[in-house]
């Protein structure tokens, strides 16, 4: 008889496939199958992971069908929304992989102000949905970006100053648990379970629609300023300046990074190390000039490209730099202040980077992400000025060694400066440590909602809050 091997203790027989196919309105595609070497892939190329089963659910009867299923059969499961898990968490070998990316409905309700999507929608889908009523919410710095682990994770965007996080603007989830149970989460229904969905990740469940609220945004003024890398301490510390003066509308992001083949960009500077600030400011058009002067005039940049935009545009202006296939390898930290050390450690690491794909971006938080107590939702360092993450990117896996070397020693030669925790979503896969630190004082919480939704730790593949009770 035909069997489809699973792991090394465990084969599956044609019947017993055949029988889990017939319970999905989805698609079921085993190895072998025309599009399994393509569906397999996620947006890290460093991810080569061969599950054995991936269902590409056509809506939450189908992942009930593929939680039983798993949990019948005892199979590795991972969850797959938008891919982009940097850690490869949306894969695995061997087992069963929940691929939601074919659920991309989405319903707006423009006197409301809110919007319920589905798992599978990207943000530059679901941005095309809302931004038709002129309406918007935090959503991802590339518009690839899948709309679920994003605001799971937490979420930090360019509304994130005026609006708060994505997981801030969570009305609501629908959700599967890992009973097969199907449940909304809210203020009204389940609240502890809303509260640990917002930043805990997906470890308690899968969310099969999301409620948003919306915001009147459709207009924005943003753009970028980029200066050469001989400037780069002195840009730093304007940009450390800047950020202390500005409004909530206003958000910014410094990044070293090789500047583009783009028209906007002068030959001279094409293809060479460089230093820019993005910027998007969502407030009273009127009070923009006043409030980005400084950031016009200072240097004055090499490249000024920010001006009016739909915020649409804002949203895949960076999209060039993150393709889907490259290899990638991030690790990210806080910090409390752009200190003499930090400015000085980022500019000497800088000018390590050993790929034109590379970038060190330096996010500021604060605004609407600190006005919301830590013990409000998972996500908890509500206190943290900035993010960085540490971003290597290249193309030949001959290369593999040097560029993680780069970002590990990058990482290393910064822990004087980091402050505690980390953001889940800008993680690798790190030790349990680690991961214990990125959910801070609401981690002994999570547990406890972890020992209720998921004893068992069938969600794990994540950055994984372990059960006590395993």
């Amino acid at each position: 008889m035909m069997a489809t091997r699973i792991n090394s203790h465990l084969a599956l027989g044609a019947a017993t496939i055949q029988e889990f196919r017939s319970s999905l309105r989805g698609e079921l595609i085993l190895p072998g199958d025309p599009p399994y070497e393509q569906v397999r892939k996620v947006w890290n190329g460093m991810i080569d992971k061969r599950p054995a089963l991936i269902a590409r659910c056509a809506g939450a009867a189908d992942v009930v069908a593929c939680i039983q299923f798993v949990r019948s059969y005892d199979l590795p499961l991972a969850v797959r929304g938008g891919g982009h898990s940097i850690a490869g968490f949306s894969s695995c070998d061997g087992g069963l992989v929940i691929d939601l990316s074919l659920m991309k409905g989405i319903a707006v309700e423009p006197i409301r102000r809110t919007a319920r999507a589905q798992p599978g929608l990207t943000w530059g889908e679901f941005d095309r949905e809302t931004q038709a009523f002129g309406l918007a919410t935090t959503g991802g710095l590339i518009s690839t970006t899948g709309i679920a682990g994003f605001t799971l994770g937490g979420g930090i965007g360019w509304l994130m100053r005026q609006y708060g996080l994505a997981c801030d603007n969570l009305l609501s989830a629908r959700m599967v648990t890992a009973d097969g149970r199907l449940l909304n989460a809210s203020e009204q229904e389940n609240a502890e379970l809303y509260w640990g969905v917002r930043g805990g990740g997906g470890n308690f469940g899968v969310v099969t629609s999301f409620e948003y609220q919306l915001y009147p945004v459709n207009h924005v003024i943003g753009g970028m300023v980029l200066h050469p890398a001989s400037r780069a301490r002195e840009v730093l510390q304007f940009y450390r300046d800047y950020v202390a003066t500005i409004p909530d509308e206003l958000a910014l992001m410094f990044a070293f990074l090789t500047a583009p083949p783009a028209p906007f960009v002068p030959e001279s500077l094409q293809g060479k190390p460089a230093v820019g600030i993005v910027a998007c400011y969502c407030g009273a058009p009127e009070t923009a000039h006043e409030i980005m002067r400084p950031l016009k005039e200072f240097g004055p940049p090499v490249v000024d490209v920010i001006g009016p935009m739909p915020y649409t545009a804002l949203q895949t202006m960076l999209d060039a730099a993150a393709p889907p296939g490259l290899l990638n390898y991030w690790k990210s930290g806080y910090l409390q202040e752009l200190s003499r050390d930090a400015i000085e450690t980022l500019v000497i690491q800088a000018a390590k980077m050993a790929s034109p794909l590379s970038t060190i971006h330096i996010q500021q938080l604060g605004g609407g992400v600190s006005r919301v107590p830590a013990d409000a939702t998972a996500y908890a360092y509500r206190d943290a000025p900035f993010v960085v993450n540490i971003i290597s990117t290249w193309t030949a896996p001959s290369e593999s060694e040097q560029h993680v070397s780069w970002t590990r020693e990058t990482w290393n030669a910064l822990q004087p400066c980091w402050t505690r925790g980390a953001y889940v979503n800008f993680m690798g896969d790190e030790s349990a440590e680690q991961v214990k630190q990125a959910y801070g004082i609401n981690y002994a919480r999570l547990v406890a909602l972890k020992n209720q939704y998921d004893p068992t730790n069938l969600f794990r593949l994540n950055h994984n809050i372990i059960p006590s009770i395993e």
